[in-house]
């Protein structure tokens, strides 16, 4: 599979899941109702930016005592070379009762992280948020204290998390809200779609702003033209140190009272 250019990249990262659901919904409508979890996940870090990468897909289980452990060596060059990066692990948990037992936590967080691997997105269960790589994003089933009997079963098929079919190498984006799968075929018209919308709904926006805004100029014309004012004021000293200082006067004591000075 080929790289994402960087400019293609970028565009992804600037929009969130939902954006990118609806995008999909125009530009490739056989994906309206497939291809992003179906049930909600616990986001241990959901002020981190939206995550993107090609899938790694691992199943595991944790319940009972396997008959010998996986390869972790190979597992891992799985991770780290099994196709391009970044990545994000995908991992289903077969258990009857998937998160028995976690997978992810203080090392494998760390582990993957080194490997050029942005995240997981897992049924399972993950534990020891406050040691895990803080940069390393993680959707989970849910938060467990054990590992259990964790066990890699297999990699590189395709796994379903929560309703999210997956398979290896696929585009996979995340963030706070879920998970989706992108086609890679349809990733400068996801952007061209979002950027569109969003122009429309800025349009739209700027417009009912106009409609309130006219509304109360006829209802109070003096203080909507104060109001005015205030806004240019904060529009020239933005962030800066400046300070202004307002002389007590009628305008003043009309819309904040009267102000008594220190003597």
């Amino acid at each position: 599979m080929t790289d994402l250019n960087p400019e293609i990249r970028q565009g992804l990262l600037a929009l969130d899941t939902p954006t990118i659901c609806n995008a999909l919904e125009t530009v490739n409508p056989e994906r309206r109702a497939r291809g992003f979890n179906i049930r909600p996940f616990v986001c241990v870090r959901p002020a981190l930016a939206p995550i993107l990468g090609y899938a790694r897909t691992v199943r595991i289980r944790a319940a009972h005592k396997p008959e010998e452990r996986f390869d972790a060596d190979a597992y891992y060059s799985y991770i780290a070379e099994g196709g391009p990066t970044p990545s994000i692990a995908i991992i289903e948990d077969i258990d009857d009762t998937p998160g028995y037992g976690a997978h992810w936590g203080e090392v494998n967080t760390n582990i993957h992280y080194g490997l050029s691997c942005q995240g997981v997105v897992t049924n399972g269960s993950v534990r020891d948020i406050p040691d895990s790589q803080p940069n390393f994003q993680m959707l989970a089933g849910m938060i467990n204290p054990s590992h259990a009997w964790v066990n890699v079963v297999d990699w590189g098929l395709t796994v379903n998390v929560h309703g999210m079919e997956v398979s290896h190498d696929n585009l996979v984006h995340a963030d706070q809200h879920g998970a989706v799968v992108i086609p890679v075929e349809n990733v400068a018209d996801i952007i061209a779609e979002a950027e569109r919308t969003s122009s429309i709904l800025r349009g739209e926006g700027d417009a009912r702003k106009n409609i309130i805004l006219g509304d109360a100029y006829g209802l109070d014309e003096e203080f909507f033209n104060f109001l005015r004012t205030m806004q240019a004021c904060k529009d020239t000293f933005g962030d800066t140190d400046m300070s202004m200082v307002i002389v007590p006067g009628q305008v003043c004591e009309k819309f904040f009272g009267e102000i008594e000075l220190d003597q």
